[in-house]
């Protein structure tokens, strides 16, 4: 199946992440901050990038900028437990902006297991179509 990396600063998002991933089949390293997550996305091959966008430290549009920058290819899922706004022009809307810099879709936390998986095989499926064309 696929390798990939989870960065959080949730331990129980991650934990919850870990143990679905791993259960589907997948090989999942996580990382608690993105200062983690890059050194670890530096020597590592991976498949496909899951990153929450609020984060201290250095924020996960950020790391999706650089991650996306130093190999474009690479599927991100961005996940935020944030309030979206239903007005948007009241606030940024922040999974828009990941999407702009190079995540590919988004999911909003608590997530559903079946919605992680789901979302994380098209997303692995899309990659796969993308690097046989």
């Amino acid at each position: 199946m696929a390798n990939i990396l989870a960065i959080d600063d949730d331990s129980a998002v991650l934990a919850t992440m870990k143990l679905l991933l791993e259960r589907d089949g997948h090989s999942i390293v996580v990382a608690n901050d993105s200062h983690k997550g890059l050194k670890i996305f530096e020597t590592g091959n991976f498949d496909l990038l899951v990153v929450d966008i609020f984060m201290p430290k250095m924020d996960g549009l950020e790391t999706v900028r650089l991650v996306h920058k130093r190999r474009p290819g690479i599927p991100i899922i961005v996940i935020s437990g944030h309030a979206f706004p239903s007005d948007l022009n009241s606030t940024p809307d922040f999974l828009h902006m990941a999407t702009r810099l190079g995540a590919i879709t988004s999911l909003r936390k608590p997530f559903k297991p079946a919605d992680l998986l789901a979302t994380v095989a098209r997303c692995l499926e899309a990659s796969t179509n993308i690097s046989e064309s």
